[in-house]
């Protein structure tokens, strides 16, 4: 028991594994490889915005405003190059991705620091103010041609097969974008004097402050790394989808927190790891997946992740007390 309450992700690896054996009992096409691999492209996504709200809630904040950052970014962006720039190498448009959705984080950090409100009603906030901008002035047409570079990069594969039916079987290249990101952001928590005042902050920001953290560092910090993973999320969803959809990715916020929070991070921060929000992610794609294979209506799977969240509270409630 102490080691779960240390390692709150092992229950989400127990749960992630029980869910596989049950399904695949039940359906045994679950564990053919082209549904792994659809499991891992959906992933791609929804764990680069899971990293994002990973950080700010281990800082004992949250941010609801990364699917406004991520459309805003995508949809500007591509609207950009395909006008001016149709040629654009692909590393730069994913590094401008990274830059727009910085700089828009970097809005959400100052005015949380300044302010001095929840971050959540400065980012609910900001996620309106966002897409309204970019509904009133950038435009609303979807963009269903593609810039060449973008168009190639979303059908790169990384690893390719045929199936047993015929079907040819792609796990794209931009998947490796996912462990990369996870990799830094496991390292600049891990090993960084910013990842120690993340969880000095969520633990109690007044007792970190006084130890000479930099509140307004770490807030802008915070924000700005969360919004540039957004942005390359953004720029990810667009190249993979091979069109721009500036009314995409909403209502996708309640799934990533649900995942982050399935993984063992607490809303009042200083606790969570990366590995665990990567479980959380798998797990809620996974279920999302799964109900559909056997045959339990989509319109329930809001049901499954909001039990899973209520179970994951209680017991991470339990531990905290006993601890």
């Amino acid at each position: 028991m102490a080691l779960v309450r240390r390692r709150p992700e092992i229950i989400t690896f127990a749960l992630l594994l029980a869910i596989c054996v049950a399904v695949s009992l039940i359906n045994p096409a679950f564990l053919q490889p082209s549904s792994l691999v659809d499991i891992g492209r959906a992933s791609v996504v929804m764990g680069l915005f899971a990293l994002g709200v990973f950080i700010i809630l281990a800082a004992g904040g949250i941010d609801v405003s990364f699917t406004a950052i991520a459309a805003f970014t995508m949809y500007s962006l591509t609207l950009l190059v395909k006008n001016h720039w149709p040629d654009a190498p692909i590393a730069l448009v994913l590094v401008a991705a990274v830059a727009g959705g910085a700089l828009l984080g970097v809005v959400n950090g100052l005015l949380v620091h300044h302010l001095k409100v929840p971050s959540l009603i400065v980012t609910i906030g900001t996620q309106y103010l966002f897409r309204g901008i970019l509904l009133a002035f950038i435009g609303t047409v979807w963009i269903m041609s593609l810039p060449p570079n973008m168009g190639a990069f979303g059908r790169l594969p990384l690893v390719q097969f045929d199936a047993a039916d015929g079907r040819t079987i792609t796990l794209p290249f931009y998947f490796l974008v996912l462990p990369a990101a996870a990799l830094g952001t496991w390292w600049m928590l891990n090993r960084t004097l910013m990842g120690r005042a993340i969880f000095a902050v969520g633990g109690n920001a007044n007792v970190a402050e006084r130890l000479g953290y930099s509140l307004r560092t770490i807030h802008i910090f915070l924000f700005a790394y969360a919004g540039g993973l957004a942005g390359l999320a953004g720029i990810i969803h667009t190249c993979a989808n091979r069109q721009s959809n500036p009314f995409d990715l909403v209502g996708s916020e309640i799934n990533v927190i649900a995942a982050v929070v399935l993984g063992g991070a607490r809303i009042t921060g200083g606790t969570g790891s990366v590995l665990g929000t990567l479980l959380g992610v798998l797990l809620v794609v996974v279920v999302n997946s799964v109900l559909v294979m056997v045959g339990i209506p989509s319109t329930w799977q809001r049901v499954v992740v909001g039990s899973f969240i209520l179970l994951a509270a209680a017991f991470f409630v339990t531990a905290q007390k006993k601890s």
